[in-house]
C-alpha cells in the first residue's frame, strides 16, 4: 500500500521563512517552483522593464522585475494563501510598498511566457489577477512575437493584441507607448 501524499497548505508566513534564494510562487496554498528563466525572457523582460523605467522618470509610480513579491490580498496576520513574483510590476500607491513587495494589487502586471508557464499565467494568474483588480496585464509571447494586453472594464479583461510592427500604450500610464520590435529584437 503506497504512502498517502503529505497535502501542505503554505501561505505567507511560510513564504516569508523560505531562503532569500527560492523562486517560488503561492497560489491558493499550493507552492509553484519557478524554472530560472531563458536568455530571450530576461532579454525581453529587461527592455520592457528599461523602457517603462525611463518613463517613470520623475513620476510617482514604481517599476519592479522578478523576484518581487505580490500579495494581492494581504492579511494583518500573513495567513494569505497567495503570493505571486510577475516578471514586471508597476505600482502607483506608494502605501501598498513595504521591504519585502507589494501589498495588494499592482496598477500593471507583465508576464513574458515560456513553455512551462504559459498556460498558468493565461488560465490561473489571469483569473487572479482578475479578481484581485489588477487594472492591466500584459502577457507578452516571445515565440510569436506578440502581446496580449488585457484592461479592466467592470470587473472583466478586456483584450487587444499586439504584434512586433506594433507600438503597445499602456493605458494606466497615459502617454507611455513601447515600440513592440525593440522588445523583441535580439
Amino acid at each position: 500500500m503506497p504512502l498517502a501524499k503529505e497535502e501542505t497548505y503554505y501561505t505567507y508566513a511560510d513564504y516569508l521563512e523560505w531562503d532569500e534564494g527560492v523562486r517560488c510562487e503561492i497560489i491558493d496554498g499550493e507552492a509553484f517552483m519557478m524554472a530560472p528563466p531563458t536568455r530571450m525572457h530576461q532579454g525581453i523582460s529587461g527592455e520592457l522593464f528599461v523602457k517603462i523605467k525611463n518613463f517613470l522618470v520623475g513620476k510617482p509610480c514604481k517599476v519592479y522585475s522578478a523576484p518581487f513579491g505580490v500579495r494581492l490580498n494581504p492579511k494583518k496576520d500573513n495567513s494569505d494563501d497567495t503570493v505571486l513574483e510577475p516578471d514586471i510590476s508597476v505600482i502607483c500607491d506608494p502605501s501598498k510598498l513595504d521591504d519585502r513587495g507589494c501589498n495588494g494589487a499592482p496598477d500593471l502586471v507583465i508576464e513574458v511566457l515560456s513553455p512551462s508557464t504559459a498556460r498558468h499565467d493565461r488560465v490561473v494568474k489571469f483569473r487572479k489577477y482578475q479578481e484581485a483588480g489588477v487594472r492591466e496585464y500584459w502577457t507578452v509571447d516571445p515565440d510569436t512575437k506578440s502581446v496580449q494586453v488585457f484592461t479592466l472594464n467592470d470587473g472583466q479583461y478586456i483584450v487587444s493584441t499586439y504584434d512586433d510592427t506594433d507600438m503597445a500604450p499602456i493605458s494606466v500610464l497615459p502617454g507611455c507607448e513601447i515600440k513592440l520590435g525593440d522588445v523583441f529584437a535580439e
